[in-house]
């Protein structure tokens, strides 16, 4: 049995997890997925993977999920704590020394997206969370989970350089959602190219993955 420890995203909760969570018990799995600190403004990376380690107090054989703005947290916790495997999910991969809130420009990203925005008529990118972010989410649970939109990540845990100097010595796979309209797929296969050295798995799913293709994402997680 593998202890999943889900890291969600920017203006999540815990609660993004829930389908994805009730499929990877049903593989015999367990998980914990707390609330990272939101209205928080002070509130660092470290405090994100604070709150994760203790979570997951003693559990063995975990892997960590960081989902998105998750990935500046998860190797945190990896780094932390043996875990056997660290995944990252539309992930934001960081580098060493670089804030969050420059990984925009240091990756490319608005060039990438005005790219993209133009090829599909505008959907990356499009203002209204329902056409970016959850477009193939069941429109119920699209409305449930944008009034559950919390105020994270706090001012303080964008600003601050990401703390590792190395990436943690876990093996790490990337989970690229091939019709994400926040982050376009090419865009992504480069940076995990560039700063992993790797080759993402795809997924045929949009950004919000654990809720559009819970399914899917339990079994890739669980291979």
């Amino acid at each position: 049995m593998t202890t999943f420890a889900l890291v969600h995203g920017a203006g999540g909760s815990g609660w993004d997890w829930h389908l994805l969570e009730a499929e990877l018990r049903a593989l015999g799995h367990d998980t914990v997925a707390p609330d990272l600190p939101a209205d928080a403004p002070t509130a660092t990376l470290g405090d994100y993977a604070d709150v994760v380690l203790a979570a997951l107090r003693d559990r063995e054989d975990v892997v960590v999920v960081g989902h998105s703005f998750g990935a500046f947290t998860a190797p945190l916790v990896a780094a932390a704590r043996p875990v056997h495997g660290l995944v990252l999910l539309a992930g934001m991969v960081p580098a060493p020394g670089e804030r969050p809130d420059d990984w925009w420009a240091a990756t490319g990203y608005r060039d990438a997206a005005r790219a993209q925005a133009a090829a599909d008529g505008g959907l990356t990118g499009h203002e209204d969370p329902r056409v970016c972010y959850h477009h193939d989410v069941p429109d119920a649970l699209a409305t449930e989970a944008l009034g559950r939109e919390r105020a994270h990540p706090s001012p303080a845990a964008g600003a601050r350089p990401w703390p590792l100097a190395t990436w943690p010595d876990v093996p790490t796979r990337f989970v690229l959602c091939t019709r994400d309209r926040l982050f376009p797929a090419a865009f992504l296969r480069r940076v995990v190219r560039e700063r992993l050295g790797a080759v993402p798995e795809e997924l045929d799913a949009g950004h919000c993955a654990a809720l559009a293709q819970p399914r899917l994402l339990a079994r890739l997680l669980d291979r």
